[in-house]
């Protein structure tokens, strides 16, 4: 999943930022509304955590564009204002959820999720594929019943591959989905993921590499 975190505060943006990779979200952060729209012309979101007191471009103008464009990202807006008033103006602005500051973490994270989950309502629940059960929701991956200790990263890139069911995934669609806009597109690090992760998932090989194409779970 990736998630464009915008929130002027670059403490409390660079908290939420790590706080969302270490759940396994490709994750880019910026500082002030114009930034965002920049971003969000070249990338595509699933979910947009949008802090509504912005700098420059205000966090409402940057909702309205966002459900003016066709992108589809989800929008989790943030607010120091906490009324019910508040709650229900943002709502109305096209918000899909909203969280008044302060705020748990975990909770974010969750709501995140699970506009994630909203925005892909398309795939099954839990995907399965050469023996291979992997749980979004639960974080949980197991192999013929056997459990899968998985990075976060692992667990990413794996997913990427059951949802594609079967079809061929590129390293540079792993780097966008999986890591963020500062991985290197000449990085060796998708490749050492799916080293490591075809030696968790054991024999017989179920990740297979199509040269100067990319990888996919199932046949050769």
């Amino acid at each position: 999943m990736r998630v464009l975190v915008v929130e002027d505060f670059p403490v409390l943006a660079r908290a939420v930022g790590a706080g969302l990779r270490r759940a396994g979200l490709a994750v880019d952060v910026v500082l002030d509304g114009a930034d965002a729209l920049e971003h969000l012309a070249v990338t595509g979101y699933d979910v947009v955590v949008l802090d509504r007191d912005l700098p420059g471009v205000p966090g409402d103008e940057v909702c309205r564009q966002i459900l003016a464009g066709d992108a589809g990202a989800r929008v989790l807006m943030l607010t120091a204002a906490g009324s019910v008033a508040d709650r229900i103006e943002g709502l109305d602005l096209g918000a899909d959820d909203y969280l008044s500051k302060p705020f748990d973490l975990g909770e974010l994270v969750a709501r995140v999720r699970a506009l994630g989950r909203r925005r892909a309502a398309a795939l099954p629940p839990v995907l399965e594929r050469n023996g291979i059960r992997l749980d979004p929701s639960r974080r949980t991956a197991t192999r013929s019943g056997r459990p899968l200790a998985l990075t976060p990263k692992e667990f990413g890139v794996l997913e990427c591959l059951l949802a594609a069911d079967g079809r061929l995934v590129s390293t540079e669609q792993l780097l966008e989905w999986v890591w963020d806009e500062a991985a290197d597109p000449f990085t060796t690090t998708v490749k050492t993921t799916i080293r490591r992760l075809r030696a968790k998932l054991g024999e017989p090989p179920a990740i297979h590499t199509v040269r100067e194409g990319g990888y996919r779970v199932g046949r050769p």
